[in-house]
């Protein structure tokens, strides 16, 4: 999971760099920002994972 973790934090800073270099998110206004898009991605990212890990099903 940790793996998981590193790529989600990744993925958002990039957001929030573009954010920032297109003129939609003030440098002084990230830590707002920053807080609601890791929560929409880890949880997209997350709910994602969990569907395509199959279940412990056993296979005979």
């Amino acid at each position: 999971m940790k793996s998981i973790d590193e790529h989600i934090l990744r993925a958002t800073k990039e957001i929030i760099v573009k954010f920032i270099e297109m003129g939609r998110l003030s440098p002084s206004n990230i830590h707002e920002s920053f807080k609601d898009i890791y929560a929409v991605i880890n949880e997209t990212v997350k709910e994602n994972v969990t569907k395509a890990v199959p279940s412990n099903e056993k296979k005979d």
